[in-house]
């Protein structure tokens, strides 16, 4: 009997399968019984498995322990750090009630400042970005000196989802701090391809997740300092500086612990090794369907894009029909595009940097990470062509 052909998984930048040291703490976890908050020698065991996490995590960020607040993922670290800040600040002075935040924002982010504007009277700067996808910082520093007194937070993701692009945070941070307003950044994209450190970017908060760097799906942290005192959004047994109460799930800490600690220290080659793998990606797409257009930021480095992503238009295709047919083939990506009423919609961060609706909608992103390999590539690069082909046709028909 024939074995199906592998699947070809090039959506890392959504969720990376977790890392084995990352299985095995995690399956040796959660074998133990323990609550964290009890005071018996199983919950103070459990206890020391968090705090030894937390001691590796802020190792790895640049952090202090106290400073790593653990919650569900990137999303509750978004709102919090975003809610949680405006809220605090404008308790303090009532004229502090406006957000500024980049236009390229996940909707982990968009999402909630949107909400604050519909519903606690936020004001929204939203600053632009070039054609690359990098935040213009004259348009931010603009904004932020128009009425410094009245800004609550500024927010700027560290490297964007779709492009990889990634932003100048150290001129984000010396903008507002000249006016002592604080910062955050959604680094979850970041965190497994760049060297973050978190005291030395002058950042006030920090987003970060463990299923973007091999570990596991429903833990993450905001690393926010000591000094900041962000309104909780949750109220219960008091658990993470009375910032996130809810039992702690420690199996998922220390495995997410573990999946840190083998990325950073593996970061440096395995970055290289997925840049050469990009590299022979958008070379093959180049050749494969020569009208294709590569997105962002062509020079890599810390500077300029993240190694894994690749974001490619295809002229005249759309981008949902080409990732159904690609799936159908055995190969995985995505788009950035998102439905309403079963319409699919154009991505919002494509239409912030200047591309037409029609390019928007004709894009996918190919994204590497630490189990991609030259095979991958390959069975793509085989099927690319007349996916390309078939997507053109079903467009040209549907255009009559």
């Amino acid at each position: 009997m024939t074995e199906p052909n592998p699947t070809a998984y090039l959506d890392h930048a959504a969720t990376t399968p977790m890392l084995a040291e990352a299985r095995e703490v995690l399956a040796e976890q959660l074998q133990r019984t323990g609550n964290a908050s009890s005071l018996h020698a199983s919950g103070r065991a459990a206890r020391r498995t968090v705090e030894e996490s937390r001691e590796i995590i802020a190792e790895n960020l640049g952090a202090r322990p106290g400073e790593v607040v653990f919650c569900s993922g990137g999303t509750e670290a978004n709102n919090l750090a975003i809610k949680g800040l405006f809220w605090a600040r404008r308790a303090g002075d009532p004229q502090r009630d406006r957000v500024v935040f980049s236009s390229i924002e996940h909707h982990a982010l968009l999402d909630p400042v949107t909400w604050l504007a519909a519903h606690e009277g936020a004001r929204i700067d939203t600053t632009p970005v070039d054609r690359q996808g990098r935040v213009v910082i004259d348009a931010l520093r603009r904004a932020v000196e128009r009425a410094p007194q009245e800004v609550s937070v500024v927010t700027t993701m560290w490297a964007n989802n779709e492009m990889g692009t990634i932003q100048p945070i150290d001129e984000v941070v010396a903008i507002a701090r000249e006016h002592d307003v604080p910062v955050h950044s959604d680094a979850v994209q970041a965190a497994g391809y760049v060297p973050l450190d978190f005291d030395a970017s002058g950042l006030d908060a920090m987003t970060l997740t463990a299923h973007k760097l091999g570990g596991p799906v429903g833990v993450g942290a905001l690393v926010l300092r000591r000094e900041i005192e962000p309104t909780p959004l949750l109220h219960g047994g008091g658990q993470e500086r009375d910032l996130r109460s809810g039992t702690i799930g420690v199996a998922l800490i220390a495995s997410f612990a573990k999946a840190l600690e083998v990325t950073v220290a593996r970061q440096a080659e395995a970055s290289a090794r997925i840049e050469r793998l990009r590299q022979r990606l958008v070379q093959g797409i180049a050749h494969a369907v020569p009208g294709a257009v590569v997105n962002g930021d062509p020079e890599p480095g810390v500077d300029h894009r993240l190694p894994n992503i690749a974001h490619v238009t295809f002229p005249g295709c759309e981008g949902d029909a080409m990732l159904m047919l690609l799936d159908a083939q055995g190969v995985e990506c995505s788009t950035g595009s998102a439905c309403a009423a079963g319409v699919p919609q154009p991505s919002h961060v494509l239409l912030a940097m200047g591309f037409e609706e029609a390019a928007a909608r004709g894009s996918l992103r190919f994204s590497l990470g630490h189990t991609s390999t030259e095979a991958d590539i390959d069975r793509l690069l085989a099927v690319l062509p007349t996916v390309h082909e078939r997507a053109r046709a079903a467009s040209l028909v549907r255009s009559r």
